[in-house]
């Protein structure tokens, strides 16, 4: 059986990401595709697997039903399969001894729906999988209601969290409440220092609420999946949260780039366009987020929507650095001209030193943040989760400490001789490479 690239990419792109599994709802209807996965999941020792599958509806009959069934398979497992099936040792990945049967519709007679426990002892990261090998031949409908659990061992009770993932709800509790503690203390300061606060500080605390709303409700939409297997309507605000959170921290990296408000109490032509870009972008990399998640790996479309969200995202975090660059050069500009070289030379060097760490937060949450999650084991996944996180604060932090309102601005307590040396240091001083 030859497998599309698209099928292998998908199975890797699911295997690898940091999904937390949950029952899942598959409607398959009239599909052809020979590899369709379907959930994605950690097992302990103590790891169980329901599958109920009802108004299986085959395009033919008389055809060998033992080419059709479900299996589970690792991330290693799989690229086994595919040398074998490349190799022509098997024709199907049924065949194979590397994958682990759940059920073949040989065994369906002439029911049309079917009800399986398979208690999975081997502790490892499954994806459960069906396989149709017979695709030129013959179409499928069914749906499919997976749900993957492990048992906890002292209480028995069931854990739909993924092994590795189950300790998240208290990691986003906890990230939510230093949140909220970092509010309070940021309307302290905006308090203490209401002659010098500016709009743009306000916005700042609006980031903060939304960040932690966004983690309270991550929090309470893994928990009632642990408990439950549902989130139970937690999903839809974490989505709502999430999409306002996404949009005001792009949308304050691009006004503290363009200086506004504390600098200039307007915004230029293009520093509105940019504004203009990100927003409608992470309105699309939120819908795609919605339909990755909703929709699950089985839908024919969720590669590519993931490549959707996975692109936009890169092109809103590349467009936030423009305003950054563009206050750097009028900062180099106007110290050169207007006579007041230390003043510019601090904004200049504060400008910068913004722009290195929204780049390697960048970099971090984007690239470093993956890496983690593809190399780790799947019992430590949490670690990437909380690696991000605190980038993420570290970040949020270096922020409000920098663009923190000041009761006796530096700026304006500089003598000749700061002066002169400022003048001499943007003489000799190297164009900044960006």
């Amino acid at each position: 059986m030859a497998v599309p690239g698209a099928f292998v990419s998908s199975i890797l792109l699911l295997l690898a990401s940091a999904a937390v599994a949950e029952i899942q709802f598959s409607e398959i209807r009239s599909d052809d595709r020979p590899i369709i996965p379907l959930d994605d999941f950690g097992f302990t020792h103590r790891g169980w697997l329901e599958l109920n599958v009802s108004g299986i509806a085959l395009s033919k009959a008389g055809l060998e039903l033992g080419n059709l069934g479900f299996f589970l398979c690792t991330r290693d497992s799989w690229l086994n399969v595919l040398k074998e099936l490349e190799e022509e040792d098997i024709t199907c990945a049924l065949q194979s001894s590397h994958v682990k049967h759940v059920f073949t519709f040989e065994k369906l007679g002439q029911r049309t729906s079917f009800d399986v426990e398979f208690d999975q002892e081997d502790a490892n990261q499954y994806t459960l999988i069906f396989a149709n090998c017979l695709q030129q031949q013959l179409r499928v409908s069914m749906d499919v209601r997976s749900a993957m659990y492990n048992l906890d061992g002292k209480s028995g009770r069931r854990d739909y969290l993924s092994a590795g993932k189950t300790i998240l709800p208290r990691v986003y509790y906890l990230f939510s409440l230093i949140y909220f503690v970092l509010a309070g203390l940021w309307v302290y300061v905006l308090y203490k220092k209401r002659l010098t606060v500016f709009k743009i500080h306000f916005f700042m605390l609006a980031v903060l609420i939304m960040k932690g709303l966004n983690l309270l409700c991550e929090a309470e939409d893994k928990s009632y999946i642990k408990r439950t297997g549902s989130a139970h309507g937690w999903d839809v605000l974490f989505y709502i949260f999430s999409f306002l959170k996404g949009i005001t921290l792009f949308t304050l990296i691009v006004l503290i780039g363009t200086g506004w408000s504390f600098l200039k109490p307007y915004l230029q032509d293009k520093e509105k366009k940019v504004l203009m870009i990100v927003i409608p972008l992470q309105v699309v990399a939120n819908i795609a987020q919605v339909v990755v998640d909703e929709t699950g790996p089985y839908g024919q479309d969720w590669v590519t929507w993931k490549q959707v969200f996975l692109l936009v995202d890169v092109v809103c975090c590349c467009a936030v650095l423009f305003p950054i660059v563009w206050s750097i050069k009028n900062l180099r500009e106007a110290a050169r001209t207007d006579g007041k070289a230390a003043v510019n030379l601090m904004k200049l060097t504060l400008f910068r030193q913004y722009y290195i760490v929204v780049i390697c937060y960048i970099y971090f949450t984007r690239v470093v943040v993956y890496a983690l999650e593809t190399i780790t084991s799947y019992k430590y996944l949490w670690t990437s989760v909380v690696a991000a996180e605190l980038a993420t604060l570290a970040f949020y932090a270096f922020t409000g400490y920098k663009f923190r309102p000041e009761a006796h601005n530096p700026y304006f307590a500089i003598d000749d001789e700061e002066e002169e040396a400022a003048a001499e240091a943007l003489k000799l001083e190297d164009e900044f490479e960006l």
